[in-house]
């Protein structure tokens, strides 16, 4: 279970990111984000945040059109 809880449904590119952004920021390092999405496009753009900002993505799943990721703030 994630420590917070992000409901990007029915935001498109950049929206997602831009919040999850924001959340992260909040969370201490060792907390976990979990966002769920609906634009299919946010699995490529979670998977190049996580890349560009060092965080870990440690997982993504699909479930009838809603896109859930769980990061992993690192610092």
């Amino acid at each position: 279970m994630a420590d917070q809880l992000l409901d990007a449904k029915g935001l498109n590119c950049p929206l997602p990111i831009l919040r999850a952004k924001k959340a992260i920021k909040e969370l201490d390092t060792g907390a976990t984000l979990e966002i769920e999405a609906t634009d299919p496009g946010s699995v490529k753009d979670f998977e190049a945040f996580c890349r560009v900002t060092g965080n870990d993505l440690l997982g993504s799943s699909e479930d009838s059109g809603v896109y859930k990721f769980l990061i992993k703030k690192t610092g």
